[in-house]
């Protein structure tokens, strides 16, 4: 059993509780079986009511998933392990959107990637001053998968676009109004209201409600028109264009951002959150994302995304392809194309 999760029952509510503050609690595969054996026995259990997800203890709710262990895969056993990690991840995601029992992630300080992905299939999401929330992948040339495809894809005003694209960080006030959280909590609040879940698990929204101090105003509304405006298309080229035609700094900021990222990347998104928009099950979603998974980790942009990002902290990833023209139709097909009958992703 891995030290990395904290696996608990109080009264009628199982809780876990990531517990890796030095990475942030990034998830590990062990981390992910051991969240998927404990839903799975807690979800025959009559005496489990409802489930809670926090960290135990830190800055981050759950940075995302284990980036280096990727890299290393990438590098060395030609993805296998890597995709191992998809694999399994990717059926924790779908096994939480599927849950019959209701869960209550606190997304209290940063979420990003992996964290999305556990936390957004929750019925309940509660945010804080504390939370950042982004899907960055675009920056490392990974993607944002976990569930981007379908869970981006249902905001409105093309927000979901924007931040696939961009890996714009979003505070508590702006998850609450984006929609990507149900309550937004002051984080001194948090420990009585898993206090009050714990008590009174039949009555998680009655809890959350009463306590919901009343958040900040969401920066980002100020920006949805342009939001709305400039990300409109999914095809890539079309959004730069638009951010170049305009003559304001928030424009240019965000052309500027979209050129720090990688093109294969960012095309690869815009169609994965098309795709996903039109799908009607959770379960096709992920077996699209494990395909796309599968080719992305050994493109070079991931290994490459990831040295100048995280490990040689650099900031200098020499993309391949360079520019947005050169991601051909053909390219974006092949990631996306099935994968052999006994290799694709099945859920739990």
């Amino acid at each position: 059993m891995t030290q990395d999760v904290k696996i608990h029952t109080h009264g009628r509510v199982g809780h876990i509780s990531l517990n890796r503050p030095k990475a942030l609690h990034a998830l590990t595969l062990d981390m992910c079986h051991a969240m998927s054996a404990a839903l799975a026995d807690w979800a025959d259990d009559d005496s489990v009511e409802a489930v809670i997800i926090d960290h135990a203890e830190g800055r981050g709710f759950c940075a995302g998933g284990d980036i280096a262990f990727l890299r290393n895969s990438a590098l060395n056993d030609n993805g296998v392990s890597g995709r191992k990690f998809f694999h399994d991840e990717y059926q924790l995601n779908h096994q939480l959107f599927t849950y019959k029992k209701p869960v209550v992630c606190f997304m209290d300080g940063i979420t990003m990637g992996g964290g999305v992905g556990i936390a957004l299939p929750a019925k309940f999401r509660v945010a804080t001053e504390n939370t950042r929330l982004a899907m960055p992948e675009t920056g490392i040339g990974l993607f944002p998968d976990v569930g981007g495809g379908w869970h981006l894809s249902r905001l409105g005003g093309r927000l979901g676009q924007f931040l696939a694209l961009t890996g714009a960080r979003l505070d508590g006030a702006e998850c609450l109004w984006a929609g990507l959280a149900t309550h937004y909590l002051p984080s001194q609040m948090a420990a009585d209201a898993k206090a009050r879940i714990i008590e009174k698990p039949d009555r998680i929204a009655g809890v959350l409600s009463e306590m919901v101090g009343s958040p900040p105003k969401a920066r980002i509304e100020e920006n949805a028109d342009k939001i709305a405006k400039h990300f409109a298309s999914d095809d890539f080229e079309t959004i730069l264009a638009s951010l170049e035609a305009e003559d304001s700094d928030w424009s240019h900021k965000e052309r500027d951002t979209l050129g720090t990222k990688s093109p294969q990347t960012c095309k690869v998104a815009l169609r994965q959150l098309a795709e996903g928009a039109k799908m009607t099950d959770f379960a096709d979603n992920m077996r699209m994302e494990y395909r796309i998974a599968s080719r992305v980790i050994n493109r070079p942009d991931f290994a490459e995304g990831v040295r100048a990002v995280i490990v040689d902290k650099s900031n200098d990833p020499k993309w391949n392809p360079p520019v947005p023209q050169e991601v051909d139709d053909a390219l974006i097909d092949s990631i996306f194309a099935p994968l052999p009958a006994d290799e694709e992703w099945k859920p739990l």
